[in-house]
């Protein structure tokens, strides 16, 4: 049994094999030949963050892998009245053959995946968000067909679960990746330092967003405030006033570079409406690519 806390828990031999597995079931949806893993298995997806695509994409995945969702909104749960964490994961052990869980500090992911005798998923954790990831590298290479040890990715915005993400993705695949980012908003020393300790892809720090995008194959950004940050938005929104991903700053970009955003987005503040609508947009198929790279988590982890 295996969790998937990050994109660390699998070798990049295995990732690499998923993101083919996730484009083949994209192309297997609605025919017979889709595959049924999860027949008779029961997937819990626990939310203690609000959720759309994350409870969609999974509700959906576990469904049309043969399986039964079951979504828990914590606040609706005894978890949401104080249970331990430790005797939930126990709990649940007894009830389902998996967990994906959406949550806050990255501390409780792993609390659930060491007391739990099942797949843990990490849907989102304040650290990291893995599966995002996936869905992401699996939309680079359907629309770039480029080989992702080969690209150079731009990530203009927060350090945040995203940028450690991106961080860990470029240790694993192996490519360029820039993150430019205001001063006192810098992704995490430590997980930098996890992500560079590989050997594998580079990654560069800048205060320049023109520095981080010229040049590159994929832009990407995530909100300047996210859940749990609201009380600090407006303060974020005068230190990030200068990283809004712009078409000017998209045009310093390779002619071909695609935009990605995890979203929801804030048309104006970390994106331009221009470049999220825009031409070089892909951020729907990136949405809806959660579904197909999921499934093939699941197949992989509990099917």
């Amino acid at each position: 049994m295996a969790d998937f806390r990050t994109l660390f828990d699998l070798s990049p031999e295995t990732l690499d094999a998923l993101l083919d597995r996730a484009i083949e079931l994209k192309k297997l949806r609605g025919t017979p030949e889709h595959p049924r893993p999860l027949e008779g298995k029961t997937v819990a997806i626990l939310l203690e963050k609000a959720s759309t695509r994350t409870r969609i994409s999974f509700e959906v995945g576990v469904y049309e892998l043969g399986g039964q969702p079951l979504t828990l909104v914590a606040r609706d749960t005894q978890l949401g009245r104080g249970e331990p964490i430790e005797d939930t994961a126990k709990m649940l052990t007894g009830y389902v053959h998996g967990v994906a869980y959406r949550t806050f500090g990255h501390d409780r992911i792993e609390a659930l995946a060491r007391n739990a005798d099942i797949p843990v998923i990490n849907a989102l954790s304040d650290d990291f968000h893995p599966c995002q990831l996936l869905a992401d590298l699996q939309t680079i290479r359907e629309e770039t067909r480029k080989a992702l040890d080969s690209i150079q990715v731009a990530y203009v915005g927060d350090g945040n679960n995203m940028a450690h993400s991106w961080m860990l993705a470029a240790a694993q695949f192996g490519f360029e990746l820039r993150i430019a980012c205001p001063e006192g908003f810098d992704p995490k020393e430590s997980i930098l330092e996890l992500a560079r300790s590989t050997g594998r892809g580079s990654i560069l720090i800048t205060r320049s967003p023109e520095e981080a995008v010229r040049g590159v194959d994929v832009v990407t950004t995530d909100v300047w405030a996210s859940m749990g940050q609201e009380d600090d938005a407006a303060r974020r929104r005068e230190a990030f006033k200068d990283y809004c991903v712009t078409q000017a700053l998209m045009s310093l970009a390779k002619d071909d570079a695609i935009f990605l955003h995890c979203l929801p987005a804030h048309r104006g503040e970390e994106v331009a409406a221009e470049v999220i609508d825009g031409p070089q947009s892909r951020v729907f198929i990136e949405a809806e690519n959660r579904l197909h790279a999921q499934k093939a988590l699941m197949e992989l982890l509990i099917g």
